[in-house]
């Protein structure tokens, strides 16, 4: 991802939103065909949202993860759930977690099963999933990867593992805030409330994870984007 300029018109609502990356996002989920998304960070980097990427089928290199889990598999942040369904027809035990309203009603009428729920919140069979997977940028929920992923390992079984998408080498870790953009069919990139929100490289990683009492196991590479599996810290 490389800095780039923002447009001179821009819409921003005041101050931040404890639930506005919920907000930004069911926008963009409902709204997928009405111009581009982008998530725009605190730093002045800026991402696409890829939208209808997260409404088709597991893509080859989000599908090839399925292989790494060989038990019930919790989806964190899954958006309209393609990887749920994908875990599901592969015939394993998959639950999508997401904030937002929208993406859990989506996940449910492609015939998976999706909880409306803040992941930090209570979530059923805690300690006995066999993994957890943040992938499309997850690691980054709530701009804290340390706590989130401690989160995980809450979540897992003593020996499951965590597989996260993250960022390729150079891009370090980063925290702060972050909106989702909208293009604007007078001109503007109008930006929904800010979140906290984070970023995390290949790099980045080992020292985080070890940080949550996880190791990072493998390192790997899939279509131009980068995955780690954790697991147990040594």
């Amino acid at each position: 991802m490389n800095p780039v300029d923002t447009p001179l018109r821009v819409a921003v609502p005041d101050g931040p939103s404890e639930n506005g990356g919920a907000d930004g996002f069911a926008a963009a989920l409902a709204q997928r065909t009405v111009g581009g998304r982008w998530l725009m960070y605190g730093d002045g980097v800026r991402s696409p949202l890829p939208v209808d990427r997260w409404h088709g089928r597991a893509e080859p290199a989000v599908a090839g993860l399925i292989d790494r889990c060989g038990g019930p598999t919790l989806d964190l942040g899954c958006g309209p759930g393609r990887f749920t369904v994908a875990l599901a027809q592969a015939g394993l035990t998959a639950v999508g977690v997401d904030v937002s309203a929208v993406a859990v009603r989506l996940t449910r009428a492609r015939g998976a099963v999706a909880l409306h729920r803040d992941l930090f919140a209570a979530l059923p069979g805690e300690g006995r999933w066999a993994h957890a997977v943040l992938i499309d940028g997850n690691i980054g929920i709530g701009g804290e990867p340390v706590a989130l992923l401690r989160r995980c390992r809450e979540l897992l079984v003593p020996d499951g593992t965590v597989l996260v998408e993250l960022e390729p080498p150079g891009a370090g870790l980063w925290q702060g805030q972050a909106r989702v953009a909208s293009a604007h069919h007078a001109g503007r990139l109008l930006l929904g409330p800010a979140f906290r929100w984070a970023r995390l490289d290949v790099r980045a990683v080992h020292p985080v994870a070890e940080a949550a009492g996880l190791s990072v196991r493998e390192v790997f590479r899939r279509d131009r984007r980068w995955f780690g599996e954790l697991g147990p810290g040594r």
